[in-house]
């Protein structure tokens, strides 16, 4: 895992695990890395020691797998990941060797840890002159954790405390060239033979490194921590400090409200570590990480956000026995908003798209919408201006269908119209590449994909491909399967959407399918509190302290009340929904009222010229206020578990398949919050028997939209008591 080498004297230790795909650190690399370092301080003849990696990147932190084993066990087996490393990292800076990071690729977490503890970091520059491939940061926080081995404390030491809190606390990873300027590393090369060569060099001139925060103790010649540190900017107890940390607090409570504990603790470990000495400040550290690392918060990021994650990424649900496909041409079949988007994801993914609209002007129009983000893309640094023109030439627009023609791919993204649906189905269709390999896909949100597959020749392989708006950022694709849908074409939609670098989740034919079904319980919960007298600002602050992006009157709005009434109108005129539903109801209000939402800058809300929206007045006349209102808690609670019910009723009726499916679109798609790990994990969040207690209690208070599923009430052992 560490191979160790001797050359002119300086001891390299090289990164090169075996038994994962990237170097992390976990039980069986950090003993081998003390051992390797070890060796090297015992080693007379040693000069020096340049810590690098044999694979792509350096280390990227961390094994998850090895927090999460230890998330649930004593507190104190965590205190001694966190402890064993802060040693050894230790031992670096006060061996009295010199030690240079030779940070040869992306450093993430533990990894920059490493590299904060060497005396020298010089970064391998392995990408273009503006910005390098390789990332650099500490990204504990997105996953409920903080650096817990020295990264709070030597960060803030090092380039000064306003400086290092953005990146503690929003986990922002850093090009080579940012990190230059950040000072978080000493110096660039542009080779690996420059790196070592720069490494050696300094070793040279440094025979003696210590690092600003240590000092040599007069008695015993020994390193030790220096008390009254001078920190870059100014100390806690400074004036720059002292505002940094009462108005940071505050901006972090009102952002998080109070759901992940992980940079609060972050903010109180900065500010209590550096008002002591490193060795102090460490165990101060150490204590703050053991408390996240063995929070429920933590282990639903990790199981849900990183491992979840990856595992969807890598086609967790792609059936096995299909061999591997690629689609190399694509025609999309509408160049509004979500065409467009589509093109220019799969455009920068390298496969030729065939955009088509009415008329070439629209076609035109859509492809525009491609370079303007690319334009954009460009002033921000983050895309590369020579490969503008190539991704651009690969989007044709065009009005004549048969420029489809050799498409391994068609999706539709024209108006929610069956009859328009089923209209340019049987038009591009037959464009396809010949040999029954080729896939129709239908960006549709709501319309059942088996009723729409009815206009093809070949239902087997067409398929829901389901994009949320935009494109561009949203990274959810919802795959729907039709009663006839094959898993070949599963397979080449779900190859597709990894090539383009989204996540796909996999449902079953449903209304709604999954997310928008989930989703609209949101809304429409938000419009029963509202009928059943509560405050709008109360109904609107319960959504956002309960974790979601927004409101639920305000995301409606966002949506569009005419949208939702003809959802609606059509769920009640098939007989999936009463003619009294509460969403049915207050859309159809609104639109007789022309309030049809953000569009038409009334709504819920009125949107003022130049000024910021607020809730309209007339809301207190159309749904007087109850006398009597309810807690902040009990809003959240109805909000939350509402959202949590429908996806547990999905899961039961085979409309979402896996668990980690469900919490990955709730998350990705709707803004379900994260802390609780996802829409059904949420349940284990709460603990099963109080998810359905409550959910009975709610039942019989606010109706039965709330009733658990009999399944549910399986798994949890609890009887219905009441209703």
């Amino acid at each position: 895992m560490i191979n160790y080498s001797v050359d002119q004297n300086v001891a390299i230790l090289s990164w090169e695990m075996t038994s994962s795909p990237m170097n992390v650190l976990n039980d069986e690399s950090i003993p081998q890395f003390e051992t390797a370092l070890q060796k090297a301080f015992s080693d007379d003849s040693v000069t020096g020691i340049i810590i690098t990696s044999a694979k792509p990147e350096f280390v990227a932190g961390a094994d998850l797998k090895m927090i999460l084993r230890n998330n649930d066990k004593d507190p104190a087996d965590m205190l001694k990941v966190s402890s064993e490393l802060n040693r050894i990292f230790r031992r670096i800076e006060t061996s009295g060797k010199p030690t240079v990071a030779a940070i040869n690729g992306t450093a993430l977490g533990g990894g920059y840890e490493i590299c904060l503890a060497c005396h020298h970091r010089i970064a391998l520059n392995n990408g273009t002159s503006a910005r390098s491939k390789t990332v650099l940061g500490l990204v504990e926080v997105t996953i409920g954790l903080l650096p817990g081995a020295g990264g709070t404390q030597r960060l803030p030491r090092m380039i000064g405390i306003q400086a290092a809190l953005p990146l503690l606390l929003e986990g922002k990873k850093v090009s080579v060239q940012e990190a230059k300027k950040l000072c978080m590393i000493d110096d660039i090369a542009d080779s690996p033979a420059e790196m070592l060569e720069k490494a050696r060099a300094w070793i040279t001139a440094n025979p003696n490194p210590i690092q600003p925060w240590d000092e040599v103790d007069r008695k015993t010649g020994k390193i030790v921590g220096k008390d009254n540190v001078k920190i870059p900017g100014g100390n806690v107890q400074s004036v720059v400090g002292a505002q940094t940390f009462s108005a940071g607090t505050a901006m972090l409570m009102d952002k998080t409200k109070g759901n992940y504990p992980a940079p609060l603790e972050i903010m109180a470990c900065v500010y209590e570590g550096l008002q002591v000495n490193i060795d102090r400040a460490l165990t101060i550290e150490a204590r703050h990480f053991v408390k996240v690392a063995t929070s429920k918060v933590a282990k639903n990021l990790i199981q849900t956000m990183f491992l979840g994650m990856n595992e969807a990424n890598k086609g967790a649900s792609r059936p096995k026995d299909i061999p591997k496909t690629d689609v190399k041409k694509l025609g999309i079949l509408g160049a509004g908003m979500m065409g467009a988007g589509i093109a220019y994801v799969s455009a920068q993914a390298g496969i030729e798209v065939v955009l088509k609209d009415i008329s070439v002007e629209a076609a035109e129009k859509g492809k525009d919408y491609s370079r303007g983000l690319l334009n954009k893309g460009v002033e921000r640094g983050k895309v590369d201006p020579a490969k503008v023109d190539g991704i651009l030439d690969l989007i044709k627009p065009t009005a004549d269908v048969q420029d489809l023609q050799g498409c391994d791919l068609i999706i539709e993204a024209v108006f929610e119209d069956r009859e328009l649906k089923a209209q340019v189905t049987k038009e591009a269709e037959p464009m396809l590449l010949p040999g029954g390999k080729s896939v129709f896909g239908s960006n549709t949100s709501t319309l059942p994909i088996s009723r729409l597959a009815q206009a093809s020749a070949n239902p087997t392989n067409f398929i829901g491909i389901h994009f949320f708006s935009p494109v561009d950022k949203m990274m959810l694709v919802e795959l729907i399967m039709g009663q006839q849908t094959s898993d070949y074409a599963l397979a080449v939609a779900i190859d597709y959407v990894r090539k383009i670098r989204k996540t796909p989740i996999v449902v079953n034919d449903s209304r709604g399918f999954y997310t928008s079904r989930c989703f609209s319980t949101y809304s429409s919960e938000g419009m029963e509190l509202l009928r059943d007298g509560v405050s709008p600002i109360l109904i609107e602050n319960g959504g956002k302290d309960a974790g979601m992006p927004v409101g639920p009157l305000a995301v409606t709005d966002e949506v569009a009340l005419d949208l939702v009434y003809k959802i609606s109108s059509q769920g009640v005129k098939d007989g999936a929904l009463p003619e009294t539903d509460t969403s049915y109801q207050v859309a159809k209000q609104f639109v007789e009222l022309g309030r049809l939402g953000k569009k038409a800058k009334a709504g819920f809300y009125e949107y003022p010229e130049g000024g910021p929206k607020h809730l309209w007045a007339g809301l207190t006349d159309l749904f007087p206020r109850a006398e009597q209102q309810p807690t902040l808690d009990e809003v959240k609670t109805r909000l939350l578990y509402r959202q949590a019910i429908e996806a547990v009723r999905c899961f039961d009726e085979n409309v979402v398949r896996t668990k980690l499916d469900a919490d990955l679109g709730s998350i990705l798609a709707w803004g379900f919050p994260a802390y609780t790990g996802g829409a059904l994990s949420f349940v284990d969040f709460v603990g099963i028997d109080t998810f359905v207690q409550t959910l009975d209690r709610l039942a019989d208070q606010y109706g039965e939209r709330f009733r658990p599923t009999e399944k549910l009430r399986e798994r949890a052992g609890v009887t219905l008591v009441n209703g």
